[in-house]
């Protein structure tokens, strides 16, 4: 269901084999009550018919310009800006690499990118395309652009793609979909709270995974994106904050006006963030690896075909959260952790609080695993000893900045206790 009767959802249809999805997308948004109008690109109609989307959505689907001028229901001979004004949400799904590009762009040459250009209501981006178009250093920068704009994003999911190959890039199904929907629609209906500056204040924010050699060629790691890190530190510059973000390998596009510090191994994440040292906050958002291994090949570790088993010994490594939090002298005055767990929320929770007092970080935020490398996340925020907090969910930019906003307040108030 939606989160009120009749919200207005304009659903633009991009060009892939995805578009078959947005069928049933729109057939579930009609079930809650929503009113539901449809562009197709050229492309989308080689996939899906308009005519499908009419019968499921319950109006006529446009997808020539000129048409949609012509069939104005407000009489006005500008069809693309009727259907900007009508909608609450616009739901671009799939969100081709290509349609993703002219949005990017600011282009407006066909009905569906001149309505997204003309819109007023926040628009929800649901990615399709192969795995490496996806991955391509100019999508991710489409899509950085993009996000700096507002635009919400769901998905993509791990798994096969129509090509053949698997890795990001499945379209997110229509549940997932909705649920992102009711979130943005909600958001839109809240009063913006009063924003906390971070004007004049220093940040460390750490990010992705940590890499571990075992020889010249191979290594262990983890499933992390980067994408809740690099997310804080984007929301904490944009709230006035010098910011240095320490990151391991990932292929998030480093965020306007952070200073970035590329490193590997989890020692090298310690260094770098010690160099770093003193600073207002420092989050610790960045899925250190918990070992490395005790020697490392410098060359190529081989098989020799007899199927014998080859023992790896490990390690641990440094605890960056603890060694920060415990810091006697040019301590951060705020701490804050992440640790990913498996289990209920009742268990994650009490591993957090555990892990809380014995890191000696001032707040945790608490995610289960399944949520490392998807846009969406839920995170619970510990606060206190006693478990109290706050529950985070939605986009992981939309948690990042409700994060940097309790960052600032929590150090605006300490500072004004001791004035």
């Amino acid at each position: 269901m939606m989160p009120e009767k009749q919200a207005k959802i304009l659903l633009i249809v991009g060009g892939g084999i995805a578009a078959y999805k947005s069928l049933e997308l729109t057939r579930r948004l009609r079930q809650g009550d929503a009113a539901v109008r449809v562009i197709l690109t050229e492309a989308a109609t080689r996939f899906a018919t308009p005519l499908s989307f009419a019968a499921l959505g319950g109006t006529p689907a446009q997808a020539d310009w000129f048409d949609a001028d012509a069939e104005s229901s407000e009489g006005s001979g500008m069809g693309h800006i009727d259907l900007a004004r009508f909608a609450d949400l616009v739901i671009v799904a799939p969100a081709t690499a290509d349609l993703m590009a002219r949005m990017a762009a600011g282009m407006a040459d066909d009905l569906a990118t001149a309505t997204l250009l003309a819109r007023d209501a926040p628009v929800l981006l649901a990615p399709a395309m192969n795995p490496s178009m996806w991955n391509h250093p100019a999508t991710r920068r489409n899509v950085a652009r993009l996000r700096a704009d507002g635009a919400l994003l769901v998905g993509p999911n791990e798994g096969d793609t129509a090509c053949g190959e698997t890795g990001a890039g499945r379209m997110a199904e229509a549940e997932e979909i909705l649920h992102a929907a009711q979130n943005a629609l909600r958001a839109r209906k809240q009063p913006p709270p009063a924003k906390a500056t971070l004007a004049g204040r220093r940040a460390l924010v750490t990010s992705g995974p940590t890499l571990e050699a075992i020889d010249s060629l191979r290594f262990i790691s983890n499933r992390s994106s980067g994408r809740q890190g690099h997310a804080i530190a984007a929301a904490l510059a944009r709230a006035g904050a010098e910011v240095l973000l320490v990151h391991g390998p990932c292929q998030q596009p480093l965020p306007a006006g952070v200073r970035g510090v590329a490193v590997e191994s989890a020692k090298d994440m310690l260094a770098a963030c010690e160099a770093a040292l003193p600073v207002d906050v420092a989050v610790m958002a960045a899925a250190v690896g918990d070992w490395h291994t005790q020697a490392v090949n410098g060359g190529k570790l081989r098989k020799d075909g007899s199927g014998k088993a080859i023992v790896l010994e490990l390690a641990e490594n440094p605890d960056i959260l603890k060694t920060l939090s415990r810091r006697r002298r040019h301590r951060p005055s705020l701490v804050v952790g992440f640790a990913a767990e498996d289990g209920t929320p009742q268990q994650m929770r009490a591993r957090a609080r555990a892990k809380r007092k014995h890191k000696g970080c001032d707040w945790i935020a608490v995610n289960a695993i399944e949520v490392m490398g998807r846009e969406e996340s839920r995170v619970h925020l510990i606060t206190s000893e006693s478990g109290a907090g706050a529950r985070l969910e939605g986009a992981k930019t939309a948690i990042a900045e409700q994060l940097a906003q309790r960052i600032a307040a929590a150090l605006n108030s300490k500072a004004n206790a001791h004035e």
